[in-house]
Order: C-alpha cells, then structure tokens, then sequence
C-alpha cells in the first residue's frame, strides 16, 4: 500500500507482513527542510500510519540525496513576530513528541545528511540507523548562524550522551562524519538505504515497546545528575571554557549552554521544550542572528555558486588540466596538494633543492592529516599527481601557473619574463601576490588578458576562501576559467578589481596597525587582544602580527606608502613596528620574539619592552571603545573600497573579511556592522574618532552620502 500526504511532503507506505509503515520524506524542490509543509506533512504521516491495522512500527527515511538539511533558512531569516515564531516551534515540538510517545517504536534510515533540525527529527526516534559513507554529515550547526538547536536537540541529546559529549557538539556546531557518529548521534551503521530498512524492521521486531529513556519512570540523566555537584562543576567549567573561546562576543553558544542548563534540570521533557523554545525565540528574532545569517548562509552561497559572476558558456571547459605552483614554500606545496586532491596534474618548481625537500615533507604530512578518510590507492594517486622539480621544462604545456614567490615585484616581473614561455596556447598566468597590483605585475606579461590574481589564504589547505582579481586587461573569459577552477578545488570566491592590497590585505592592514597605534598609545596589550575578541574578531592584532612576521609587515609598510602616499596613516603604530624589527630584533613568533615572548613555540606573554616603546599612557583601557575602534577603522576601509569600486558586490565584502581575515563574524561583516549601527551613528563614531585619535578615521564620502540619506548597504529584515 503506498499513498503521499496531502501536500506530497512524504511518501507513505505500509507492509502488511512486516506490520511497518515507511514515511518516505520527500518535499518538492530536491530538498527536506523544516517549515509548515514539513510540519504538516510529518503530522499526516504520523497519524496515517498510526491509523493502520497491526502496525508494529514506523521508519522515517528520505527520498532525496540529504535526510533533511534543516530549518527553512528563508522562514528563519525573515520572521520578525516573535509570538508566531515561538508558536511555530513549539508545533514542531508537539510533532516530534507525537512521534516518540505513539507507543510504537520509530526508527530514522539516515541515508543522507541530517543537519540542524533534521539531526533533531531523528533524536526524536527510538533508534538512529545511518548508511556508513563518510560523505553524510550529522549534527547540529545551529550556533554558526547565530541561533541554538530548537527542534529538542538541547534537551534530547543530554540526556541521551550526557552532558560533556553533547556540549561538545551543540555549542561547537559540530558536524560529524556518518561513521564518526557511531555511539553519539548514531545508534547503528549499515552499507546502503536498503539495508538500513531491513535492520531496522529487524530492530521493530526485536523492541515492541520502545520508549525514549526520559519518558520512563525510571529514567536516570547520564552521569553526573543535572542538580549533582558534579554537574554544577561541569557546567561551570564549560561557561569558563566557552567565555575563554567566544570572548562573549556570540549569544548562541552562550544561550544554548543555558538552555542545556535549564531544560536539564526539569524532570518534565515538555515542560524542558519550551525553555529550548524560548532561548531559540530569543535568538532567532535577534540581529546578530539576522546578520550573519545573510552573511554565513545567503552570501556565502551566492558566493559557492557563483550569483552574478563570469561564467564559460554550457558545455564549455575550462580547458585546466596541468596546473604548475612557482614557489615550494608552505603555501606553494599547500597549494599543489589541493590541487592534486582535485584531481589536477601539478607541478611545483623551485630554485633549491633544500625547498623541494621541504615541500614533499609537507605534502606527505597533509596528506596524512587531511587525507584520513582517503584509501591508501586514493592517497597514493593524489601524492603521485605532484611533481616537485628544479627543470623549468617540466612545466612545459601547464594550462595555469601560480606564482607564489616573494613579495617582491622585480623579483615577479622576472620570474613572469623567465617561465611565461610554459604556458600552453590558452594558459592562464596567475600571481598569489597578497597586495601588489595585478595590473603592474602584467606589465611583464605578453599576454595580461590573461593575466589574473588568485590570491589565497594561508594555510591554504583550510582556509576557503580566494579572492580573485582582474587587471585592467584581465578579459571576463579568464575570470570565468578561474571561477571554475576555484570550484574545482573547493574555495569560495570574490571577485573584485585590483587596486594596492586589493580587499582584504588593505582592509586587514588597517586593523593590524591599529593594534599597534594602541600599544603606542599606551594601552595594555593584553587590554587590546581582549577587546578585539570582545568585539568579535577570531584572533587579536598582534598576536596576528607575530604569526605573519614582523619582518613582512616591516617591508609591506613600505611597499603601502609608494602605493598609497596621501592617505592618513597609524604613523605612531608604523613607527612602533619599524623600531622592534629595526632595533629590538623582535621578528615576530618564527624568531621566538614578537609582541609575545616565546618559548618552544608558545606564547609566554608579553614583551615588557612594549611600555617603554609607548609614546603615552593610559591608566585604564576602555575596553568597549577599543574594540569600536578595531571593528570601524576595518569598516571604514571596506566602505572605501566600496567607493572605489574595488568591491563590486556588497556580499563580497562580508564574505571576504569574515572568511578571509576573520572579521568578527558575530557582525554578519564590515558592511553588516555599519548597517546595524546605522550610517549615521557610524559617521558621528568615525568624526568623534577623528578628532580624538587622528585623521584616518575620517569617514568615507560615500559613508556621509548614506547618513544623509538614510541608505544601508543591504535591506533591512
């Protein structure tokens, strides 16, 4: 017997032998996610089935690639009224409590990945059953888009795992590997769908009566009890660790800890939903939650799929096969190896014998780190698509060369004079420069229109982000090519004109140095890292400073001032770094001595040289300005680049700062942050600044067009 709920959201069907009936779910649009139809749909088909003459159990499964991917982002997004909201998801709750209290056992076939409140629906079965293939994720990623699990997922997975396995995946958003979900989100493994069904009315046959552990009189919450002294030093420890990581900065992680907290310690479950339900209400309706949902999600896959960007015509390849890397540093061997797990024939040529040594260690070292879940064939065939090589002729033919050797722009127009020679009739030349102007750098070129930027983020192998960038003579068919090989390789892109330090090298500067204009000031280091995380930036300025060298951000000052002379500078913060390269020898963490002292790679705390290097004092940092300060000079400088026309999509701007230089992404990024203060409290904020602390924080002309006009970077929700 086999029928479809009235909207078609799920597909029914019920075996008379077996006694089980099969709800299939299966909504238009190729995916299943959580709103009023599936809502609707899961209550149909949950009383359809109920409804059946010797029913001995029920299988939840889906008919798509994905189990279900969660929450309806678009409902989530745009829903202001907070009473309908929290109506909406205390009918989700009744629902799935529906399922789990029928007095029939349900178990969920996860075929496919279940995230968010997918991962939730199958909680609320009595067993989790997934096809071992390491493609499938499960979990609960609700805290990256500012929001908690709010289909049961805090209180059902306490009480299943206990407290400190679940924290780990609820306040992390953690998103594990099916076969690395055995014994957490996962009950059982099987090698295909079918499979999956026939064990699970296996395990119908053997468990009549099954019931959720917390529906049992007799239930006892994995140890430690929620009201021990145990729990209380649990929960305490992990509010330490949490404040330690999040700086405050993010209410998700923050709340959902509460929820945990407080629904645990109910004995009542229906009664542990609405405080879930609450906190969820809270979140969803807040604008941290609406900002770096437009951020993390909407643009970030505009991005993925390339919204309003070149493309090759249908059918058209980009015609990339051989791929040569020039440089065999960290980035240069990072770099051919996500290539090579891409699939592509790479070549890497360096002048030193010493560098092609050091980069097939690095190789060898991803591959076993990253590459865990490759068979040993697999891994083979990617490490022997790298050739490491000193001979100029094995780069005969490559469809694309990197070029990843110093920032030195001599050293560029020669290496670009010496092996532009190896590209096939068609190849792309492109540079990973982190700032000097593609557009200068094609001078050396004799073919720039296809000449490209392809400048990535280290290390490469983590980061997700490239940002692309056309030169004056760059054609709109390169751009495309490069677009595809970006996909090729799993990075995001932004597109963006060139200009000195293009987006995020010019923007990042900006904060970096400021760091060190506040050290001058006399404000505490440590007073400085803390409020930059406050704010909500990953990692603080001079701890960046240290990681990418002194020594770097030393010659990068003066390459900016050739480029950018006129423009108002941090002048006591670049004097600051010049005088504890140049006088001091602090290099930064590689020479054991930066901002941090060292020791066997750790930081041990400050330099106390720092204080007699400051031009003045200040008895007591405030904290929240600081962070202000930190947050608008980047904010600014993204506006100019705007203005510019540097950025040509505002969404390239959020996504570029917060995947690429860690923006605080508890802002939704740089242009989120300007919008939610307002451009005229921004204006007020950047004239205030001006005055008090110098020149550079002069607004932005197009920032004080928008002021007067009351005009936002992106529409209000």
């Amino acid at each position: 017997m086999t029928t479809k709920t009235k909207n078609g959201a799920v597909e029914l069907s019920f075996d008379k032998d077996s006694g089980v009936a099969i709800l299939t779910l299966a909504m238009a649009g190729g995916h299943n996610k959580i709103n009023e139809e599936f809502g609707e749909g899961l209550l149909e088909a949950s009383e359809w089935a109920l409804g059946q003459d010797g029913l001995k159990g029920i299988i939840i499964t889906s008919g798509h690639k994905d189990f279900c991917v969660g929450a309806d982002i678009d409902m989530l997004y745009k829903e202001r009224d907070a009473e309908r909201f929290y109506g909406r998801v205390r009918e989700l709750h009744q629902g799935l409590r529906r399922l789990e209290t029928c007095g029939k056992p349900v178990v969920a076939v996860i075929n496919g990945s279940a995230l968010g409140g997918g991962c939730e629906l199958s909680l609320a079965c009595h067993r989790r059953i997934a096809v071992n293939d390491p493609k499938i994720q499960i979990g609960l990623p609700e805290v990256m888009l500012g929001v908690i699990p709010g289909g049961g997922g805090t209180q059902r997975l306490p009480r299943m795992i206990g407290y400190q396995a679940s924290l780990d995946i609820i306040l992390q958003g953690k998103q594990l590997r099916a076969p690395k979900a055995k014994g957490t989100l996962v009950d059982e493994l099987v090698e295909s769908k079918e499979h999956g069904i026939e064990r699970a009315k296996a395990w119908i046959a053997e468990n009549p009566r099954a019931q959720q552990p917390w529906d049992r009189r007799d239930f006892k919450f994995p140890a430690p009890a929620p009201t021990s002294t145990d729990a209380r030093d649990m929960l305490l420890a992990a509010q330490a660790m949490l404040y330690k990581k999040t700086a405050g900065a993010f209410e998700a992680p923050k709340l959902a800890l509460s929820a945990v907290q407080e629904g645990t310690r109910l004995r009542d479950f229906d009664r542990a939903l609405e405080v879930e339900a609450r906190y969820f209400t809270q979140l969803a309706m807040s604008d941290q939650a609406k900002d770096m949902i437009r951020t993390l999600w909407y643009h970030r896959t505009g991005a993925e799929k390339h919204k309003d960007l070149p493309a090759l015509a249908k059918g058209q390849d980009a015609g990339i096969k051989k791929v040569a890397i020039l440089g065999a540093g960290m980035m240069g061997a990072g770099l051919g190896w996500v290539c090579a797990k891409a699939g592509y024939d790479v070549v890497v040529k360096d002048i030193k014998q010493e560098a092609l040594d050091k980069a097939a260690e690095h190789v060898a070292a991803l591959t076993k780190k990253r590459g865990r879940h490759l068979t040993d064939e697999a891994k083979k065939a990617l490490e022997g698509r790298i050739k490491l090589t000193l001979d100029l002729g094995d780069l005969e033919g490559t469809d694309l060369v990197i070029e990843a050797v110093f920032e030195n722009i001599d050293l560029k127009h020669a290496v670009i004079k010496e092996t532009e020679g190896v590209l096939a009739e068609d190849g792309i030349w492109a540079s990973n420069t982190s700032a000097l102007p593609i557009s200068d750098l094609a001078t050396a070129s004799k073919v720039p229109e296809r000449f490209v930027g392809l400048h990535f983020f280290s290390p490469v192998e983590q980061m997700p982000l490239l940002e692309i960038i056309a030169g004056e003579k760059t054609d709109e068919r390169t751009i495309a090519r490069s677009l595809d090989f970006c996909k090729r390789i799993g990075k995001t892109p932004i597109v963006i004109n060139d200009g000195y330090g293009f987006y995020t090298t010019r923007v990042f500067s900006t904060y970096l140095m400021e760091g060190a204009q506040l050290v001058s000031e006399g404000h505490a280091p440590a007073a400085i890292e803390w409020a930059a995380r406050t704010a909500g930036m990953v990692i603080g300025p001079l701890q960046v400073f240290d990681e990418v060298t002194l020594t770097l951000a030393r010659k990068a000052m003066g390459q900016a001032e050739k480029y950018m002379s006129g423009r108002a500078r941090a002048d006591e913060g670049i004097a600051l770094i010049q005088a504890m390269v140049d006088t001091h020898a602090r290099h930064g963490k590689s020479a054991g001595a930066g901002f941090y002292n060292y020791e066997n790679g750790k930081r041990t705390g400050f330099w106390p040289g720092l204080a007699e290097l400051a031009k003045g004092t200040v008895e007591a940092s405030d904290v929240r300005e600081v962070g202000e300060r930190l947050l608008l000079i980047q904010a600014a400088e993204a506006v100019r680049a705007v203005e510019e026309g540097i950025i040509q999509r505002n969404r390239d701007a959020e996504v570029g700062a917060i995947f690429g230089i860690g923006f605080a992404p508890n802002s939704g990024g740089p242009l989120s942050y300007i919008d939610r203060l307002g451009a005229r409290e921004a204006v007020a904020k950047l004239r205030d600044f001006a005055e008090r602390f110098g020149a550079r924080y002069e607004p932005p002309k197009l920032l004080v067009e928008m002021a007067e006009s009351g005009k936002r970077f992106f529409d209000a929700v």
